[in-house]
C-alpha cells in the first residue's frame, strides 16, 4: 500500500436548471379618461376668443345658450349644420336663446370659412365661433373623444339655462349631422318644464299636452284622481297648459 495520500476526489454539484421567467404580455394602452360635465350642475366657466370678439359664459347670464362644437371648418357635414343653425338663429333669439359655435381651428380659419359659406351658399353666419386651439373649452366640456378621431371635437351640443346650469347635452359622431329642429324642440321643452314644473312626452311640440309627475304618496294618488286631469292610471296624467 502506498504511503502517499491520494488527491481528494472532486464531487460535482448537480446542475441547476433555471426555468426562464415568463414574459409578461404587453399591457394594453389605457384610454384617456374623458371628463364630462353633468346635467343640472353649473356649466364649466370659460373665456375665449371668438369671431365676434371675446366671449365668456358669464356674458350669457340671463339668457339660454346653445353651445355646440364641430370637428373642423371647411368640412361638408359641419357646413350643413352651420347653415341650418344660421337659418334658425332668429327663432332661437325669439325664445331668448343665443348660439355659440366652437372648434379647435383658428380665428382666421373660422373667418375664412364663414365668408366661404356666405359666398358659396348665400347664408351669413350671425353667431360667434370660439377659437379653441389649446382645447381648453373642449376638454372642460368633454368634447374630445380620442376613439372618435384625432384631436378634433366631436359634435357635442350643450344647452345652458339663464343661471348657467347645464340642462341638456347631446353627442353625435363626426359622420352624422345634428337636427337643428330637434335642438330647438329640446330648448322649448326645457323652458316649458322649468317654467311649469312638468315633463314633456316623446315627440312633444309647443301646444301639446304635458305630463304631470307621478304621485309619491297614497294621499297624492287620491288627490290626483280627483284633480280632473286626463288620467290613464294613477301614475300617468296629462294636462293642457293655459
Amino acid at each position: 500500500m502506498s504511503c502517499t495520500e491520494s488527491a481528494p476526489k472532486t464531487v460535482e454539484a448537480p446542475a441547476v436548471v433555471v426555468a426562464p421567467l415568463p414574459v409578461a404580455a404587453a399591457a394594453a394602452p389605457i384610454a384617456p379618461v374623458v371628463s364630462l360635465p353633468r346635467i343640472n350642475e353649473q356649466a364649466p366657466a370659460f373665456a375665449a376668443k371668438t369671431t365676434f370678439g371675446p366671449r365668456s359664459l358669464a356674458d350669457y347670464k340671463g339668457k339660454w345658450l346653445v353651445l355646440f362644437s364641430h370637428p373642423a371648418d371647411f368640412t361638408p357635414v359641419c357646413t350643413t349644420e352651420f347653415i341650418a343653425f344660421a337659418k334658425a338663429a332668429d327663432e332661437f333669439k325669439s325664445i331668448g336663446t343665443e348660439l355659440l359655435g366652437l372648434s379647435i381651428d383658428s380665428i382666421f380659419s373660422h373667418i375664412a370659412w364663414v365668408r366661404n359659406i356666405e359666398e358659396k351658399f348665400g347664408v351669413a353666419i350671425p353667431f360667434p365661433i370660439i377659437e379653441d386651439l389649446k382645447m381648453d373649452v373642449a376638454k372642460a366640456y368633454g368634447m374630445i373623444h380620442p376613439g372618435a378621431g384625432d384631436t378634433s371635437a366631436v359634435r357635442a351640443t350643450f344647452i345652458i339655462d339663464p343661471e348657467g346650469i347645464l340642462r341638456a347635452m347631446v353627442y353625435y359622431p363626426m359622420t352624422n349631422g345634428r337636427s337643428v329642429a330637434e335642438i330647438m324642440r329640446l330648448v322649448k321643452g326645457l323652458q316649458t318644464s322649468l317654467k311649469n314644473g312638468v315633463a314633456t312626452p316623446e315627440g312633444w311640440q309647443p301646444g301639446d299636452k304635458v305630463l304631470v309627475g307621478a304621485p309619491v304618496t297614497v294621499e297624492d294618488v287620491k288627490t290626483r284622481l280627483a284633480a280632473g286631469l286626463e288620467t290613464t292610471d294613477w301614475y300617468f296624467s296629462k294636462k293642457k297648459l293655459a
